[in-house]
């Protein structure tokens, strides 16, 4: 994990755009730091004392920034990459940066065209073109 007092990290995501009508009258460090307290609020207790892991709120803007927590945590797991792959930290930041910027693309386009991908259910095991 990426700390090492609990053996499981429990992460969630938040995305606050700054130019939206709630946050138009707060700066974005502040806007940054409300997402965080109130994902905070809503699961630290439980994360910490019911399934004992760290908790860590990832909370990012739709223009790209990063929350303190999240910047942190992305240093970590590019520090603790280079050291064990041997790259550089700069390639190892560009490189999570780059499947964060991937994965958010890709969780976007499920959420407004719908999945569709095979169903778990389906028995597709006879099928021709499966690729094992």
């Amino acid at each position: 994990g990426i700390n090492a007092e609990y053996g499981a990290v429990v992460s969630t995501q938040s995305t606050g755009n700054p130019r939206a009508q709630s946050n138009v009258t707060q700066d974005i460090p502040r806007m940054y730091t409300k997402h965080e307290e109130g994902k905070k609020k809503n699961y630290l207790h439980r994360v910490l004392e019911v399934e004992k892991a760290t908790f860590s709120p990832l909370v990012m803007a739709t223009t790209g920034g990063l929350g303190q927590e999240f910047g942190r945590t992305l240093k970590q797991l590019a520090t603790k990459k280079s050291r064990k792959t041997g790259y550089t930290y700069q390639e190892c930041i560009r490189y999570l940066r780059v499947r964060l910027s991937f994965s958010m693309v890709r969780s976007i386009t499920c959420s407004i065209r719908g999945y569709r991908g095979r169903n778990k259910n389906d028995d597709t095991s006879s099928d021709l073109y499966h690729i094992y």
